[in-house]
């Protein structure tokens, strides 16, 4: 019979992660997550959350670890750098060279949730060996991750509701291991924000509307990620953003001053932005192929068409007539929503014709 390991203690646990690429690793308790379970109910009866599920589906599940591990006594919670050596000059996905063209988030460039998880289930794998429940969790409704990072010590709350770890910014995923082994918790880290309110009045739609509250409702990187249309007012507010929006951590002083302290190379393979026609004119299989790993409402590609069309409206070119007839096509889909953002972004484009 197999002799359980001895425990390894944090530091061990911190030199594995880092042999991963996890940048971070702090430990909160696995208590009721009450400030967030509170919050969670709040914001939905406010209907602030909008379509969003994840967390919002259970708010009871998704802020107790011990429903995720019964028993659990910690989480164990991770953070990996998504900053890089050069984030504006990575690669495009092919097409019509010199097309219009959507921006993706930054977070988005790479998957970097896959190389975060081989991390923390290497760590969850070594506490089994200790004869501990673990299980790993990274971008999943079971935990709130932003919770257990403040809590686990890795940074504050910033009012733009991102993580900001001290002296890196906000460029970083998060995951976590609940656990049945018992580890001493982290010391908080105080806020770092002080008086500042950049994030706040650098939103395009103002959706961080208290600090700390976002509106999904006119957050740019959920209305681009939800199923059904983009909201009228919003859409020119879109600019070129086929994916995500960063905006608020771009004119967050910490991120835009430290976050690079902990980049890494620049991947080659790094999507940073895409060809509008060549989505428009993809299959829907071509679609989940190129971006499958990005969250999407059912894995639906109507809505990356449904963002390339309203992207096209706000930078294609109204002389060009590959933009036009993209545009005139879809006028004509079997999609009721298609039809309607094609007819908007017809109509945007023309109104930007100089007189």
């Amino acid at each position: 019979m197999r002799r359980p390991e001895p425990l390894p203690t944090l530091d061990e646990l911190r030199e594995l992660a880092h042999e991963h690429g996890i940048d971070r690793l702090g430990v909160a308790p696995a208590a009721v997550l009450e400030r967030a379970r509170t919050a969670l109910h709040e914001r939905k009866a406010a209907g602030l959350h909008d379509t969003m599920q994840f967390t919002y589906r259970n708010p009871d599940r998704s802020t107790d670890p011990g429903r995720a591990v019964p028993g659990a006594r910690s989480v164990i919670v991770g953070a990996r750098s998504y900053a890089v050596d050069e984030p504006a000059a990575a690669s495009h996905e092919p097409g019509h060279p010199g097309g219009p063209v959507g921006r993706i988030a930054r977070y988005a460039h790479v998957d970097h949730y896959a190389p975060l998880r081989q991390g923390l289930r290497a760590i969850a794998h070594r506490l089994r060996r200790s004869d501990e429940r673990a299980v790993a969790f990274a971008d999943d409704n079971s935990i709130v991750d932003r919770e257990v990072a403040v809590l686990g010590g890795l940074g504050w709350y910033g009012k733009s509701a991102n993580v900001l770890v001290p002296g890196a910014g906000s460029w970083f995923v998060l995951g976590s291991v609940v656990t049945t082994a018992e580890y001493p918790v982290s010391a908080p880290v105080p806020d770092g924000c002080g008086t500042c309110r950049r994030c706040l009045d650098g939103c395009p739609t103002g959706a961080i509307v208290a600090p700390g509250v976002v509106d999904a409702r006119r957050c740019l990187s959920w209305l681009l990620q939800r199923p059904g249309t983009i909201p009228l007012e919003h859409r020119a507010a879109v600019g070129d953003r086929f994916y995500g929006c960063d905006d608020c951590q771009e004119v967050c002083p910490p991120t835009i001053h430290l976050g690079r302290r902990e980049a890494r190379p620049a991947d080659p393979a790094a999507t940073t932005t895409i060809d509008l026609l060549a989505v428009l004119a993809a299959s829907d299989a071509e679609l989940l192929e190129r971006f499958g790993r990005f969250y999407l409402h059912d894995r639906d590609p109507r809505w990356w068409r449904r963002n390339a069309l309203v992207v096209l409206g706000n930078v294609g070119r109204p002389d060009d007539p590959a933009v036009v007839e993209a545009l005139e096509r879809h006028l004509h889909h079997a999609d009721p929503v298609l039809r309607e953002h094609a007819a908007w972004a017809l109509a945007h484009l023309r109104e930007r014709v100089p007189a």
